[in-house]
């Protein structure tokens, strides 16, 4: 992504700056990773918030990891997402490649890193606006612990994730395994991130990212 690109959201102008540190974190972490692998709500505000699961709430038990397969869709019912996924590398600088600017609907996965619903943690990546509109994952500061998001897979299943924390990370200090790594060792996670925290005039960005966490309680066909 070079220093020129750029995307707006009712009048505001906002350089890549936030995407720049989030997918340099992302490149960090995967090199570490692959070293050993053969309504409407607006974006979270904060340094750092992280939303608790309901009082009393139990949270379903882990699944058995699936094999590797392609993620074809994912499906989040509670905010009505229902978006293509694309494989994104690296680019020419080192650093993963966001979805492109002018497909705001497509979600892309970090094709180095775990495919969803096999031991890991899975990343999808999308925008949170354009130039005239909300994009894919404007919603996903508001999903809450206990809901479900699912990712349509080329082997035919359905991995079926539980919601269990959303994090808003400020760009200061960025922790990327903090926010990438699996959590436990054996279980297959999911994380969807994007831009997030407040809108930064003097450098026209946003501040921080919102990762999603998941992990996988169940499959389909």
């Amino acid at each position: 992504m070079s220093g020129s690109d750029r995307f707006s959201f009712s009048g505001r102008v906002v350089t890549v700056t936030a995407w720049t540190m989030l997918l340099l974190g992302l490149w960090l972490w995967g090199r570490e990773v692959t070293d050993v692998h053969p309504g409407t709500s607006a974006p979270t505000t904060g340094d750092m918030a992280a939303v608790g699961r309901p009082p009393g709430g139990e949270l379903p038990p882990a699944a058995s990891p699936l094999g590797e397969a392609l993620p074809q869709r994912v499906d989040i019912p509670g905010i009505a997402v229902q978006a293509p996924v694309v494989a994104r590398g690296l680019d020419p600088e080192g650093a993963v490649d966001p979805p492109p600017f002018d497909q705001p609907g497509v979600v892309g996965w970090y094709a180095a890193g775990a495919t969803p619903g096999a031991t890991g943690a899975a990343l999808l990546v999308g925008h949170v606006d354009t130039e005239t509109r909300p994009a894919v994952f404007y919603k996903i500061s508001a999903l809450k612990p206990g809901e479900t998001v699912r990712v349509i897979r080329d082997d035919g299943r359905v991995a079926e994730f539980t919601v269990d924390d959303v994090q808003v990370l400020d760009r200061a200090g960025f922790d990327a395994a903090r926010a990438y790594a699996a959590r436990e060792p054996g279980r297959a996670e999911l994380r969807l991130i994007t831009c997030g925290g407040t809108f930064d005039r003097a450098s026209r960005s946003y501040t921080a990212n919102v990762v999603v966490s998941a992990y996988l309680t169940g499959t389909g066909l």
